[in-house]
Formats: structure tokens, sequence, C-alpha cells
């Protein structure tokens, strides 16, 4: 191995350049200055993005890493989506009990990322799993980031728990296949499968494993708490970059490595589906909580993706990478306007704490308004292109019942989305929240969401071009 195939990884190799920078700064720096690290933190991941917008496709260390030209489209989106975290955080890291620990969130947060490339471009289930594992145990940091708050600290115990579980899981169905083809190359284990029992056994294990990532029903029961008792910026962070790098990574396993196995597999998947979506949506309209409802709508989202994941084509993986831009913007769009609204209103997240808040914040309401109607699917906001999108492929294979069921679900969904949209416009207050002004960050994060979820479903040439790179 020489200097030359280390840089042929380019994301990671900057991105864990970009981590000793501001964990030298963090130390250099005598008095924490959350300032600095946070105008170093943008700088060095805009650098990041606009020096890795070209695709590649580069085999490295014998199999293990593999970058795709898709793959390579992914690691941006999900910097992009990190890069407006940081942006939404901004009013949240500028507090006097977390502003001290600046330089801890980023190099967390950036950490985790590293990860989620690793998970990305893996090319055996041993870098597939130490990159499962660096983006798990620093997220769990993250999310008892508040330790001394009961809720945060009783959340990523969960979180921890599950992830341990999950992992262990996971470890175990990796035996099994390592037990049975005796390599974890997904090239070589591809040519090795032959649908033994066994093999089947260990696939459900797998995949069990990696569905609590992606909070799929049954492997969801941590999602909610954890939600809830998370800063909300973490909280925001979970739902669509690690959701993100999961689906994308569960796709690209499946077909890559156990595409011999798909009448299997396609099975279970689909009976996932329809549970998460209906089981997800009858929750989702009991909760007053909002971030414990937008809990619940992510794991409905989950199902969705997983449509493109059934699809297990070209025309599905553009579809799914398409899907996750416009969630990503939608979602952070919503975790925006409940971040500004808490930390304005001493954090309060209720549902009943936004009747009558048009009165008082049109703009913000209208923001939260064009988010929810995104996640909805209603035209021509870019969330119902995504779900037509998802809808086709999925169709176009043949699981006619499956989107048929997940159309009625999209019905029950639009139901407990509107129920927030009443209570900003229709349900009266006698003392909504207070007149406000976002800070500049946290304006500037909700402009770039609202220009993506209106431009995602108006400029068609993003799915055609996410097509022409899945086709490469």
């Amino acid at each position: 191995m020489d200097l030359a195939t280390i840089l042929h990884m380019q994301p990671e190799v900057m991105l864990s350049f970009i981590i000793i920078i501001l964990l030298l700064g963090d130390l250099i720096i005598r008095q924490p200055n959350h300032r600095i690290l946070q105008f170093m933190a943008f700088g060095l991941l805009v650098v990041h993005i606009a020096s890795n917008l070209t695709i590649s496709d580069e085999v490295l260390f014998g199999g293990m890493y593999h970058s795709t030209p898709m793959a390579s489209v992914v690691k941006t989106i999900l910097t992009v989506g990190t890069l407006l975290v940081i942006l939404q955080a901004g009013p949240w890291i500028r507090r006097e009990d977390t502003r001290h620990k600046a330089g801890e969130f980023y190099l967390l947060t950036f950490s985790t990322l590293l990860g989620m490339y690793f998970m990305v471009s893996a090319g055996s289930f041993l870098m597939f799993y130490v990159g499962l594992e660096l983006a798990s145990i620093p997220m769990a940091c993250l999310v008892a980031f508040d330790k001394y708050k009961h809720h945060s600290a009783e959340a990523g115990a969960k979180f921890i728990m599950s992830a341990m579980f999950s992992s262990g899981l996971m470890l175990y169905g990796l035996s099994l296949i390592y037990g049975t083809v005796g390599t974890m190359y997904f090239a070589d284990i591809e040519n090795a499968l032959t649908g033994t029992p066994l093999q089947i056994m260990a696939m459900v294990f797998f995949f069990a494993g990696l569905g609590f990532k992606l909070s799929l029903v049954p492997f969801h029961m941590w999602t909610p708490d954890t939600y809830q008792g998370a800063p909300t910026p973490i909280s925001a962070y979970l739902s669509v970059i690690s959701k993100g790098a999961a689906a994308f990574a569960l796709m690209n396993i499946l077909l890559r490595v156990f595409g011999p196995m798909v009448e299997d597999w396609s099975l279970l998947l689909s009976v996932v589906i329809v549970v998460t979506i209906t089981v997800a949506n009858l929750f989702a309209i009991l909760q007053s909580d909002l971030k414990r409802f937008m809990a619940y709508s992510s794991i409905s989202q989950a199902g969705y993706i997983m449509l493109a994941v059934l699809a297990g084509d070209e025309q599905g993986m553009a579809s799914l990478v398409y899907y996750i831009v416009v969630y990503i913007v939608a979602n952070l769009a919503v975790f925006g306007v409940i971040t500004n609204v808490e930390q304005h209103t001493g954090g309060l997240v209720d549902r009943e704490a936004y009747n009558g808040l048009y009165k008082t914040n049109p703009r913000l309401t209208l923001v939260m308004t064009l988010a929810l109607f995104s996640l909805a699917g209603i035209p021509p906001f870019a969330g119902f292109f995504s779900k037509f999108f998802v809808f086709a492929s999925a169709f176009h294979q043949g699981y006619y019942l499956v989107v048929f069921l997940a159309l009625v679900n999209t019905i029950i969904s639009l139901y407990y989305y509107l129920l927030i949209v009443k209570a900003m416009y229709i349900t009266p207050n006698d003392s909504p929240v207070p007149t406000f002004k976002s800070g500049l960050l946290s304006t500037v994060c909700l402009t770039v969401c609202v220009a993506g979820i209106v431009m995602l479903g108006l400029c068609s040439g993003v799915y055609e071009l996410l097509q022409h790179v899945a086709n490469l």
C-alpha cells in the first residue's frame, strides 16, 4: 500500500484532516469560542464539498473499498445535509450550557459522517462493520450531549443499548455468512451464495441489524424516546443523514451480495414496508410532542424509502437517492422551525404551542407548511415527485399490492401532517408564541431547505442526472 492508493480515498482523507484540524483548533483556543469553531467547521466543510463534486469509480485494498459513481454522489449529499445541520444547530450551540462543548459537537458529528462514508463505499463486510460502528458510537455521544438533562441521558442509554443489540445481531449474521462461503468480500460472496437455509438465516439477521439503524418496524422501539430526549439538532441529524446512509448501504448490499436470494429478501422487505408505514402512521396520529411526532414520521418515511430498495434496479437506486435528497431538505426544514421555536420559548415542543403561530411568526409558519406538504407528498412540492418515483420503481417490478397499501397509508399521513397546519392557521390561542427573529445561520438553512422543497419538484433534471449516474 502506498500513499497514492490512500489519496484515491479523497473524501475520507479530506474529512479525516478536517477532524484533526478541528481537534487541534479546539485544543489551541484557550477560552472556549464557539464562533471560531463554527466558522472553521463551516468553512472546511464547504471546501470539502467543493473539492469532491466529481464522481469516481475506485476499487482499493483488494476490493475492500469500492467507491462507485453513485456512492460519490451520496457522500456529497450527506455532506451537504451535515452542513445544513451545522447551520441549524447555531442557536443551540450558542447556549450557555453548550457553547463550551462546541468542539466536541463538531468532532463527533464529522466522525459519524466519516463512518457513513465507509459504509457507503464498503466492498466487504469488514469495512462495512467498521464504518457502521464509527458512525454509531459518536452518534450515541451526540444523543446524550445534554447529559445533565434526564431525557438526554436516557435517550443516550437507549440508543447505546439498541445499537449494541443490533450490532450483535448483525455480527451473528455475518459470522454465518463467513462460515458458509469463507470470505467477507461482496464480490466473492455473491458468486458463492446458494440460498441454503443457513444463508437465508444469515441474511435475516443482517437485515434485522440494519433495520434497527433505519428504524423499521419491529426494530423501531428506540426511535421515539431517542428523538424526544436528544437535542433537536441531533434528532434532525439522526433522522436524515444517518437514515440516508443506512438506506443506501442496505440497497447496495442487497443488490451486490444477496442478489441471488432476491426472492427471499423481497418477500421479507415487502412485509416490513407495509407494517412499518402502517404502524408509524397510526402512532403518529396520537402524538402531541412534535419531536416524537417527527420520530414516527421518520419511521414512516423509512418505509417509503424501502420501496426503492424493493425495486432492486437502476431506477430504484436513482429513486432512492432522489428521495433521500428531498427528505433531507423537507425534514431539516421542519426541525429547523422546531429548533427556533424551542430556543425562543424555553423548550416548548408540544403541538399546542404552535396554535396561532401564523399570527406572530408568519414566515416560520410558511416554512413549516411547505415542509409538511412535501413530507405528505402534496403536489407540486418535491415530496410528491419523490414518492411518485419510488412508487413507480416498485410498481414497475410488479409489487402492485405493496404499492397500493403504501398509497392508502399516504392518505392517512395527510391527516396527521395537516393537524399541525390546522394548529398554526386555524386553532385559536390567547397566548401564542411571541414574535421573534431567527438568527442569520438558521435563516440561511431554512432558505436553502425551502428552495430545495420547491425547486427539486420543478427541476426534472435532478432525477434524470441521478438516473444517468446509476447507469454508469
